[in-house]
């Protein structure tokens, strides 16, 4: 069984929604999962997982949430190694291009990220399921 951490941060419960469904899926799919906020997780973490759902959403001019997120993000992808990551969030302005900044800065760290998800506002139906699926493919 693969042990799966999902590790986000929402503002307004929408990328909180997103999360939960991922953890729906992975454990749907037999993964051992821990859900946990970005103030609850730091590199020391890391190796306590086979892989990682790493969520947030668009803030300010496109970028992630800098007080708590990014210092986090900053600090794990580092130590990611080859471990599976996903990533999603979600975005209520623009094209959703804070994702593709994310994906790029994850790219150059070395970070092994399989897929992503972003959804405008809060999840539809449609959204979950794209949530759900990310969980699996992690699991």
């Amino acid at each position: 069984m693969s042990k799966i951490a999902v590790v986000y941060w929402s503002g307004t419960g929408n990328t909180e929604q997103m999360a939960n469904a991922v953890a729906e899926g992975a454990k749907e799919a037999g993964a051992e999962v821990s859900t946990l906020t970005a103030d609850q997780f730091s590199a020391a973490k890391v190796a306590e997982f086979d892989a990682i759902a790493f969520g947030c959403p668009a803030m300010g001019s496109e970028e992630l949430e800098y007080d708590e997120f990014q210092p986090m993000w900053d600090e794990v992808k580092e130590t990611l190694g080859d471990k599976k990551v996903v990533l999603f969030g979600s975005y209520s302005w623009a094209e959703g291009e804070w994702m593709d900044n994310w994906k790029a800065d994850a790219d150059e760290a070395g970070v092994n990220v399989v897929d992503s998800v972003i959804c405008y506002d809060a999840p539809d139906d449609e959204g979950e399921a794209a949530c759900k699926a990310l969980g699996a493919e992690l699991a």
